[in-house]
């Protein structure tokens, strides 16, 4: 999010606030793991001798993708146009965009901002984000391989209120004291966000949306919401809203997502922390520990929407987390803390009430991505925390699988989401790394902790930063989408990028070991401008069943972003003009062929050259690469850093290309395929979002005009891609 901002409106990114102070040792200081033999053997050398870290791995490692997965298209090259490329043979057609109607008679958008506020809800959202198609048959039963018919949900995480009102956003005043004076605009931003629900369908070779499908829904900040597990019902929820704390209302910032293996949608509340009004003056209304926590999360000042200024009315003073009544139940005080959470939803039933899952922890959830499901084993999702240093998280379900329960819907949900293990990831210096317990009464994480006295395990999961801290987990260049290698069972997780202030060259480390200078239009970009892709295995390694319990993992960075003609120190992948990217943010592995990856960019500092974009990959495995010694300059420091990296792009089997190149301003996020895997689903977000709000009454200077051209404002959208011959996408 780069545009002009309005008082509300945070001058950066709010992904590259980073909200952690801690001052933990780095990697480089800390005792190397005891690894069991179990977490260092893989998969049938249990008789070998015991490996010495990942050094020892990498020497084992053999490639294990489908015997021959090749890309087969050619790499699309870089651009700064307008429009969506992609490559020769294939065809990208636009599905479904904001403000497209979702039910019967509702009029098209106008695109003009004068459209009627209390349709929005039923019409497409903005930001389109993370995504999932799930299929079905003719008789609404999810059916995970159908090719033609299916639910598509998808994330609508923010907006760009410049091009949703007829002049940009109304605003009186300026600063603590600005207010928003139109209800009819906040109205529609309510409704702009969350989640869509549509039904799509397959006719001849062309895809379309069904408008007045019964299952098409909308869920949005106005829509009633459960809370469940373990912080439901706590003090730390009650609202005026919700006296006894077991509902809320609504969602927000949904950015990537998750699925489970009962058929229901995960969305993940991310950067929800800069929609609470908080002004100084509450201060001194607070506990030490409520301080603690909103500093902790970022929840202070106006607003980033301005929302909670329109009126005293709840429907806007609910985004006021001051104190202002007698008790929790008579204001919002503890509203914030009914967001950050991963929240499932039912795309099958659309009378059905989304839940709140509290045990998976509250921070800014990137996605909840679900790992090998085999019965009889727990099952468990892996979470990024999206924010410059910010952390790696598993949940692991309490229950056993049983494939008994995959029809069961959200009562599934209550079985193996409400109760489980949460834990953090620490990347030690050797290549290994350990799972720490996130539990009250465990790992110094309890009443006598000097940091934050936690009371119970309700407090360390609305407060779980401040837990991870605690254990002292690894601070990471802003983890973002998890991805599980259908073979393997390695989990990937993208590393946006991160700037020298919130990682200096001296505190680097293996995990996180690029400082450099990477200069665009002539301005410095110091620190870890492009971003990486760390992988990691849970013990017993190299097993598609994998063991979702354990404690120890392997890892090593699998891919480096830069510019092509970086040095060797900055370009660690040997990327080429036809594969070289900056910033990756989604990651996703294909169902239909197992082994291909996607990855997509979230860019601002490659943007001089390419707008963002999409890759196609054909990753090896955790161990494939080896041990490296980096050199890293900057602020007039020299540092070496070992770390361990994966093969790069060429050997032992991978493969890395360029697919898709988005239009100006754009974020390229959220992938999903038909079941056959010859529809590939992939969102454009935001374009044209840097243009000034004072330009809105100009066409000739929006930055964009994309999906509907001409003078038309821009628009978030959800593209259909296609093969010409009817083949799967990619290979």
């Amino acid at each position: 999010m780069n545009r002009s901002h309005t008082p509300f409106t945070p001058a950066v990114d709010p992904d590259d606030v980073g909200y952690n102070p801690c001052g933990q040792a780095a990697l480089e200081t800390l005792i190397a793991t005891r690894m069991s033999r179990r977490g260092l053997l893989r998969a049938g050398t249990a008789g070998a001798a015991m490996l010495s870290g990942i050094a020892g791995l990498a020497q084992a490692a053999t490639p294990t993708d489908g015997p021959g997965l090749t890309l087969s298209f050619n790499p699309v090259a870089k651009h700064l146009a307008d429009s969506v490329s992609v490559p020769a043979g294939y065809t990208a057609t636009v599905l479904y965009r904001l403000g497209d109607p979702i039910a019967a008679g509702v009029p098209a958008y106008k695109n003009d901002g004068t459209d009627d506020p209390t349709s929005y809800d039923r019409r497409g959202g903005d930001h389109h984000d993370g995504m999932t198609w799930f299929g079905m048959n003719a008789q609404g039963r999810w059916t995970p391989k159908s090719a033609d018919l299916g639910l598509l949900v998808m994330n609508h995480e923010a907006i760009t209120p410049a091009f949703l009102h007829p002049m940009g956003p109304t605003i009186s005043g300026d600063k603590d004291a600005a207010r928003r004076t139109v209800a009819d605009e906040v109205r529609r931003e309510f409704y702009l966000h969350g989640v869509s629900v549509i039904e799509t369908q397959k006719q001849g070779r062309a895809w379309r949306y069904k408008q007045d499908s019964r299952y098409n829904r909308r869920i949005h900040t106005l829509t009633d919401m459960q809370l469940s597990g373990p912080v439901a019902g706590s003090e730390f929820v009650k609202t005026k809203y919700s006296p006894d704390g077991r509902k809320t209302r609504g969602t927000v910032n949904n950015c990537a997502n998750g699925t489970t293996p009962w058929g229901t949608y995960l969305t993940c509340e991310e950067n929800w922390a800069g929609y609470f009004r908080r002004l100084p003056a509450d201060d001194a209304q607070r506990t030490p520990k409520e301080l603690a926590s909103f500093k902790r999360y970022g929840v202070g000042g106006v607003g980033r929407e301005g929302w909670a200024t329109v009126s005293d009315d709840d429907l806007y003073a609910r985004w006021n987390t001051e104190v202002r009544g007698a008790s929790p139940a008579a204001d919002y005080r503890n509203v914030s803390n009914t967001y950050g959470w991963v929240v499932e939803i039912d795309p099958f039933n659309p009378k059905s009430t989304p839940k709140k899952r509290t045990a998976l922890g509250r921070f800014g959830h990137e996605g909840a991505c679900l790992g090998p499901v085999t019965p009889g084993k727990p099952l468990v999702w892996y979470m990024g925390d999206d924010a410059r240093n910010e952390y790696i998280y598993k949940f692991v379900s309490a229950r056993n699988w049983d494939p008994k329960d995959a029809n069961q819907g959200m009562a599934a949900g209550d079985k193996y989401m409400d109760a489980g293990t949460l834990y953090v990831a620490k990347f030690k210096e050797d290549g290994s790394g350990e799972w720490l317990e996130l539990s009250f009464g465990k790992n110094g994480i309890d009443a006598n902790n000097k940091s934050y006295a936690f009371a119970n395990q309700a407090d360390v999961l609305v407060n779980t930063r401040l837990a991870a801290d605690a254990v002292g987990a690894t601070r990471m260049d802003r983890p973002e989408w998890a991805a599980i290698h259908p073979r393997t069972g390695d989990v990937y997780v993208t590393l946006t990028n991160t700037n020298g202030r919130s990682r200096p060259v001296d505190k680097t480390n293996a995990a996180n070991p690029r400082y450099y200078n990477d200069p665009k239009n002539g301005k410095p970009q110091e620190g870890n401008p492009n971003g990486h892709i760390v992988r990691f295995a849970d013990a017993p390694l190299n097993a598609p069943s994998g063991n979702p319990a354990a404690l120890a993992f392997q890892w090593d960075v699998y891919l480096f972003g830069a510019r092509a003609g970086s040095s060797p120190d900055i370009n660690l992948s040997g990327l080429t003009a036809d594969n070289d990217f900056s910033s990756p943010d989604g990651l996703w592995f294909s169902d239909a062929v197992p082994g291909l990856a996607w990855l997509q960019t979230d860019d601002g500092a490659y943007t001089d050259v390419t707008n963002c974009m999409m890759l196609a990959a054909v990753p090896g495995q955790v161990g494939d690469g080896g041990k490296q010694t980096i050199v890293n300059v900057g602020a007039g420091n020299t540092r070496t850093q070992d770390t361990y990296v994966g093969a790069q792009v060429g050997q032992k089997g991978t493969q890395l290309r360029r697919f898709l190149v988005g239009p100006k301003g754009c974020e390229i996020t959220g992938i999903a395929e038909s079941g056959d895997g010859r529809a590939l689903f992939v969102n454009i977000q935001h374009p044209g979002e840097n243009t000034p709000d004072a330009d809105i009454g100009d066409p000739a200077k929006f930055e964009s005009h994309w999906p509907d051209g001409g003078n038309a404002r821009p628009r978030s959208a959800t593209v259909v891609i296609t093969r010409d011959d009817g083949g799967k996408i990619g290979v």
